[in-house]
């Protein structure tokens, strides 16, 4: 792999929410992936399920059941919470969401399709929202749980910090 190669490789699996990327892209391969994987589990992408994904995959930050409901309200999909619950219920059990426990909000998954056990860095200014691959103490995590004889199913890290623009502007 060249030295090109490599920091395309690392940019990829960096935090997406704060590097420059083609945002278009990024979101025309998250909804590919959603549209492959319900194909090939035999799961219903409805019409409110895929608004919901395209409203968070539109932001990098994390929007509240009741902000994503405000939307789909404005477009005539829905007025009620269950709609919108049901929806991030569905994204999330199949991976294509994340919820972010400290703000009780959601944001779409950065790598969909791949199994991982995901990082989310919170910008305590802006709210914005980015998530690595893999989480950082996964190995530790493990080790830990396996001495303990507990089995983990979910494991949640959260960082709050300052992302780049809001440590400039601090700066300025």
């Amino acid at each position: 792999m060249t030295s090109t190669n490599r920091k395309k490789s690392a940019n990829a699996d960096a935090a997406k929410g704060f590097a420059r990327h083609d945002h278009d892209d990024c979101m025309s391969a998250a909804m590919s992936a959603a549209e492959v994987y319900c194909a090939e589990h035999s799961l219903q992408f409805t019409p409110v399920r895929r608004r919901v994904l395209e409203i968070l995959l539109q932001e990098h930050s994390a929007l509240g059941a009741y902000d994503i409901l405000e939307k789909l309200r404005e477009e005539g999909l829905g007025s009620q919470p269950p709609v919108a619950y049901r929806a991030l219920d569905f994204l999330v059990s199949n991976g294509f969401v994340h919820k972010i426990e400290r703000m009780n909000a959601f944001v779409a998954c950065a790598h969909p399709g791949r199994d991982h056990a995901p990082a989310f860095m919170i910008c305590r200014s802006c709210d914005m929202v980015a998530e690595t691959q893999t989480a950082p103490t996964k190995e530790s995590f493990n080790a830990a749980a396996q001495a303990a004889g507990f089995l983990i199913e979910r494991t949640v890290v959260e960082a709050e910090g300052l992302c780049p623009k809001c440590q400039k502007e601090d700066t300025a």
